[in-house]
């Protein structure tokens, strides 16, 4: 029987795609005070986006083969200690991909129409002519710029097509045939996408080529008034930065699904202001998202558990060092 670990304590309705082969064992956040407290015996690990899966980490755990990163982005997995370790590692990328891309277009839509502003208004109890001080904007005919055009920011443009945008990007590992069945125009680089922009939605992962992409200088050249939208990752912005342009009025708000640190303090300088829209890493969140999430994480696992390779393997030179 092999025995599984997760970040986040496991659903019953996943029970079926372990009976008679696996057991769930425990979960970090059963024991948040000592989050490794059950993981030693484990084969199998469904790991979430906020511990540190580290050379240490496998350490603990002598009889782990795979590491399934319930997401995408895998920044806080150390794949070269995993190859290491002969630990295979893996993850979902199509699982989260339409929820989060709906989720930025929600995000979109929230700061375009001003949500957080009128929402505080009215529970603050203020009195004024709200229709005349209304500063939203209309989607349609605006342009999104998106800064990673794989397969969220892929799905995000075609939303945005869908709602009378037009839609520019940078990514450099797409071609220019994808760019068109997609429904984007290229451009050479992010500052022409920032530039050219109404709205700006981040869709890239994070490396420390991409930390801070979006700094001072580059929040500077996007237009006066624009807003911008992260779902990706937080260090892909500068924070500070960003708090400091929309103090000065230069953007006119943001839509924000992740921090640089998780969650963000309640004192953080991003949250508690009237143009800035926040969620806690919940985007691809959905119903839907996450059995898919996890029903492909426990699948994977359970592959190379039973000596087959999954399909979306991070490290595969761990297949040709054991070879």
């Amino acid at each position: 029987m092999f025995r599984f670990w997760g970040e986040r304590s496991l659903s019953a309705e996943y029970a079926p795609l372990l009976e008679g082969k696996a057991e769930f064992i425990g979960a970090a956040s059963e024991t948040p005070k000592t989050p490794w407290a059950a993981l030693d015996p484990a084969n199998a690990v469904l790991a979430g986006g906020r511990l540190l899966y580290d050379a240490e980490f496998m350490a603990r755990t002598p009889g782990l083969k795979v590491i399934a990163r319930t997401g995408i982005g895998y920044d806080n997995v150390d794949l070269a200690a995993a190859t290491r370790n002969g630990v295979v590692a893996c993850n979902t990328p199509d699982g989260p991909t339409r929820a989060t891309a709906e989720h930025a277009i929600a995000l979109l839509f929230c700061v375009a129409k001003e949500v957080r502003r009128n929402q505080n208004d009215i529970e603050r109890g203020e009195e004024k002519e709200y229709l005349t001080a209304s500063r939203a904007v209309e989607v349609m005919g605006k342009t999104l710029g998106l800064i990673g055009l794989g397969r969220i920011g892929g799905t995000v443009a075609q939303l945005a097509n869908g709602l009378g945008m037009s839609v520019v990007a940078f990514d450099p590992f797409i071609t220019e045939e994808a760019v068109a069945r997609i429904g984007a125009k290229l451009l050479p680089n992010v500052e022409d996408v920032l530039q050219a922009a109404d709205f700006v939605s981040i869709h890239v992962p994070l490396t420390p080529d991409s930390r801070h992409l979006i700094n001072a200088e580059r929040l500077a050249q996007m237009k006066k008034g624009s807003f911008l939208i992260n779902c990706a990752r937080g260090g892909v912005v500068d924070e500070s930065a960003l708090a400091d342009a929309l103090d000065s009025g230069h953007l006119a708000g943001a839509g924000l699904d992740v921090f640089s640190v998780e969650p963000p303090p309640p004192d953080h300088p991003l949250l508690n202001r009237d143009n800035v829209v926040a969620t806690p890493h919940v985007a691809g969140g959905s119903i839907e998202g996450k059995n898919r999430i996890y029903s492909t994480a426990i699948l994977q696992c359970l592959d190379v558990l039973e000596g087959r390779r999954p399909p979306h393997v991070l490290n595969p030179d761990v297949y040709e060092q054991s070879g």
